[in-house]
């Protein structure tokens, strides 16, 4: 992605000529082509380490594809660091630790936006096993239950190293897209997030370079 896409996170509606929107239109067709013989519903966003622009780019690539008119749901299951409520200017009362423990109706939980057809489900309460939620049968339970209402499911999970949430999550999803920053992600980390997700047979998608110039580019690819 273009440099300063941090600056505005919701710059997909915001400033929705500019020339990191176009970026973001960019993205979501190449998410959409990556898999032609099979649709893509639920798709993990991650990044190797933290403060790469992860959640970022899910807020944006989820409103690109509601400009679409898509019916698109926004999950924050960063359940260590959630931020989407914030984002959002919503209320994090309840939300996914919520359903997964069959506290609240899964609907319930799940808020409209401002933005036509995007809602999101925030994380709810911060849990103490993050990890063994994310890993129990309901779950997956509640993507299926998704998956047959919304068009598209963006997930919004923690930095894979450290942690084994997105491993987890990525084992319930289509697909992962894996965000580094540019000029700061080392090789090192790259490949042990990629070996880690290829351990659990993760279909990772592609890698997007946040905040690049041609080049930190070129030094990130030597």
């Amino acid at each position: 992605m273009p440099r300063s896409t941090n600056e505005c996170p919701v710059i997909m509606h915001q400033n929705p000529q500019s020339h990191i929107a176009e970026a973001y239109r960019l993205l979501r067709t190449n998410v959409e082509y990556c898999s032609p013989d099979h649709d893509l519903k639920t798709i993990a966003i991650t990044s190797a380490i933290p403060r790469e622009g992860k959640t970022t780019t899910a807020v944006n690539l989820a409103i690109a594809f509601a400009h679409k008119e898509s019916n698109v749901l926004l999950i924050d299951a960063d359940l260590r660091q959630p931020s989407i409520h914030r984002i959002f200017h919503k209320h994090n009362r309840g939300g996914l630790t919520n359903v997964i423990l069959n506290q609240n109706e899964l609907l319930e939980m799940v808020q409209e936006t401002s933005i036509p057809h995007l809602s999101i489900l925030t994380s709810g309460p911060v849990p103490p096993n993050p990890a063994e939620l994310l890993s129990s049968k309901r779950m997956t339970q509640i993507l299926h239950q998704l998956e047959e209402r919304f068009d598209i499911i963006l997930i919004d999970t923690p930095p894979v190293l450290g942690f084994t949430d997105t491993p987890i999550v990525a084992t319930k999803s289509d697909g992962v897209l894996i965000v580094l920053q540019a000029g700061k992600t080392k090789r090192g980390d790259i490949m042990k997030s990629k070996q880690l997700l290829g351990n659990v047979k993760a279909n990772v998608l592609g890698v997007i370079l946040n905040q690049a110039t041609s080049k930190s580019m070129k030094e990130q690819l030597s």
